[in-house]
């Protein structure tokens, strides 16, 4: 049934119908001669005095034609082995090439390119509530969708080019037809019962879907990326609810990973009256000691919720021994971190220094977060001619030259940040600072996400990007702030306590075994309580914090389902 309402859909295209009519002609051509040259074998058998049914003359036509030729009737004189020619010419060129060739061109092309079509739909179902309209495919929203994915929340990609739309749904993604300029589009992608709206094309074509948007719903959420700081304000006013601008982001939060050898617990984002920071093991008497040992929850009161070292993230055990490489990540509040500070803070803090290897928007978004903090940065930038931070210290040269690090000051900084587009330079500079100095801190840029392991295999101590950055603050917009991203990889997320979890304790369910994920915090009644007790029963009318690489994600939302 579904394979006849698409060769119906084909059919009832114009172009279509002008093409059947095509077949319909040499198919009535086809019947004018079979009938022709029976009457004419009749008149020629009779020439020959022999008599043939109608039938047979049929028979003898159409076996001729077919070039089957089975040799029981045969004429015996020239004339009729002339015709006998003629007829089988004929055939051989109407039966053997032209209808087929028509039949094929006009209609089973036509069905089939149907079928094709059909894959890349030009509207949703009509019941379809709750998604995510992406307008491109990219790093960024390819994050988006696998988040998407993992919380069953439905995702369509518009493609306006029919090959490009096959392309990506033999790909596994979900996509619709559709232009991004045309009303029409949006009303049939159901943007007025739609979650999300993301579009991360060029700042005039992103303006453009947004104000086209907007005549279609006024309420559906809109992010947009942009590239200028001129058109966050057009964006706005085109009706974007958060425009991104990616370099300035990333380039804040890479300055917020330096971390120096003050051995505080830096600050690098907060979730509710929850703080997330990061602090040095290096320096401390914590280094060759394990966590049971150190019992920062009874000393200060602070959660250990992960340790990142050697370019992974592990999940806190209390055998976990500390190297001298590691960063804590904690979770607590201001108080719980002074008090953290107070025992395991230099007692003779030095002035931290950094290098920021590339002044484009990202390394100047990064020194200007640096100043900001207090912390006195150079950025080494090969163009003389390109904007810069004002008032921030400048050598001009490539990075990759020794001479230009030294009068940078590679000798005497606390950190290192690496922020140009091209993985392939930001890999080379990884490993020739690390070459330089075994204790630099080493923050770098992947522009593609395969490169995150090679960064870090190369000696960075850590690696951000835009895909997961701009996926989580893409995912934010749809509701409150439940994700928060920590390091490449790994984030921090809010989710109802699952049916399989309610009234078993955190140690009962043995959660961090079973998924590798940490509950960071448990939120009751408007209440954050931090480093919650591992005996006590969890309500059913609660929320979990938890901490988790994008696997553990996985394997708690398939383990413990949402109610």
């Amino acid at each position: 049934m579904k394979s006849l309402g698409l060769l119906a859909s084909a059919i009832s295209d114009q172009r279509q119908r002008r093409n059947l009519r095509v077949v319909v002609r040499l198919l009535v051509l086809l019947v004018v001669l079979t009938v022709a040259y029976a009457a004419v074998f009749h008149q020629l058998m009779a020439l020959e005095d022999r008599e043939f049914s109608w039938t047979t003359s049929f028979y003898w036509v159409l076996t001729v034609m077919s070039t089957l030729g089975f040799g029981d009737i045969t004429f015996e004189g020239d004339a009729g082995r002339a015709f006998s020619m003629l007829v089988l010419a004929t055939g051989a060129v109407f039966i053997l090439v032209l209808l087929p060739f028509a039949v094929i061109k006009f209609v089973v092309d036509p069905w089939m390119d149907a079928r094709e079509r059909s894959r890349a739909p030009r509207e949703l179902d009509d019941r379809t509530a709750g998604h995510i309209i992406i307008t491109q495919l990219d790093a960024m929203t390819d994050a988006l969708i696998d988040h998407a994915r993992a919380a069953s929340i439905p995702y369509v990609v518009l493609v306006d080019d029919v090959d490009e739309a096959l392309r990506l749904h033999d790909r596994g993604y979900a996509v619709m037809r559709g232009e991004l300029d045309d009303p029409s589009t949006y009303v049939e992608a159901r943007a007025a019962q739609a979650a999300l709206l993301v579009t991360t094309r060029s700042d005039a074509a992103n303006t453009n879907v947004a104000f086209t948007v907007r005549g279609v719903d006024e309420d559906v959420p809109i992010v947009a990326t942009a590239t200028a700081a001129a058109s966050v304000d057009v964006l706005e006013l085109a009706g974007c609810d958060r425009v991104l601008q990616m370099g300035q982001l990333l380039g804040e939060a890479m300055a917020r990973r330096v971390l120096g050898r003050d051995r505080r617990a830096h600050v690098i984002g907060s979730f509710g009256v929850i703080l997330i920071a990061e602090a040095t093991v290096a320096g401390t008497d914590m280094v060759g000691r394990a966590l049971a040992e150190v019992d920062m929850r009874r000393c200060a009161g602070v959660n250990v919720i992960g340790v990142w070292g050697g370019g992974t993230f592990r999940r806190p055990t209390p055998d976990e021994e500390l190297a001298e490489a590691d960063v804590l990540i904690l979770a607590g509040t201001e108080e719980q971190l002074d008090a953290y500070d107070r025992i395991h803070a230099a007692d003779d803090p030095y002035d931290l220094s950094v290098l920021v290897l590339g002044g484009g928007r990202v390394g100047r978004a990064a020194a200007t977060a640096l100043a900001e903090r207090g912390i006195a940065a150079t950025v080494v930038e090969q163009d003389p001619d390109r904007p810069r931070v004002d008032g921030g210290r400048y050598v001009i040269g490539d990075a990759a030259d020794l001479e230009v690090l030294r009068e940078a000051g590679i000798d005497d900084v606390g950190a290192v940040l690496i922020t140009s587009h091209e993985d392939d330079r930001n890999v080379f500079l990884t490993i020739y600072c690390r070459r330089l100095r075994e204790d630099l801190q080493i923050i770098a840029r992947a522009t593609r996400d395969r490169n995150t392991a090679t960064l870090h295999r190369a000696g960075a101590d850590a690696v951000l990007g835009y895909a997961s950055l701009g996926a989580i603050r893409m995912w934010n917009v749809m509701g409150d702030d439940d994700r928060l991203l920590v390091v490449e990889g790994v984030q921090l997320f809010q989710t109802p306590v699952p049916p399989g979890l309610a009234g078993r304790s955190l140690a009962d369910a043995d959660v961090g075994a079973e998924t590798g994920c940490t509950v960071v915090a448990i939120e009751e009644g408007g209440q954050v309580r931090a480093t919650p007790d591992p005996e006590t029963p969890l309500p059913a009318d609660a929320d979990l914090v938890v901490i988790a690489d994008d696997e553990s994600e996985a394997r708690f939302r398939e383990r413990y389902p949402a109610r």
